[in-house]
């Protein structure tokens, strides 16, 4: 089971069999691959990307980042891994596609969700 353990409570307490609760529990498994999927799909195809990352050292609201690589791996409903761009890299936790954008939760040294794009424009 892929749920906190009041979730499952929960949804027994509003109808659902166990059955049904170890399906959802799949489901979102299964959700969590495919948006781990598509992320790394996205930054695997844009050897540049930009985001609205907060940077101490830049006064510009927009930051452009040459892709190195990123490598995610799934747990239950978790994403994480590791991002890394041509002079630095960050540890990745959480993400979501976001229609034409990415949005991440960057770890130690940026703590803090970041969206990238392939177009500043959409940001």
């Amino acid at each position: 089971m892929h749920f906190d353990q009041r979730t499952p409570a929960a949804l027994r307490a509003v109808g659902l069999s166990m059955d049904e609760i170890r399906e959802a529990s799949e489901h979102a498994v299964t959700a969590t691959r495919e948006t781990a999927s598509e992320i790394e799909t996205f930054f695997e195809e844009h050897e540049v990307v930009y985001s609205d990352m907060d940077r101490a050292h830049s006064a510009s609201e927009t930051q452009e980042h040459t892709v190195e690589y990123i490598d995610l791996y799934t747990h239950a409903a978790d994403i994480r891994g590791y991002l890394r761009f041509d002079s630095w890299g960050v540890p990745v936790e959480g993400g979501r596609v976001l229609d034409d954008r990415i949005e991440l939760t960057l770890g130690p040294t940026v703590h803090d969700r970041v969206r990238f794009t392939d177009d500043p424009s959409r940001l």
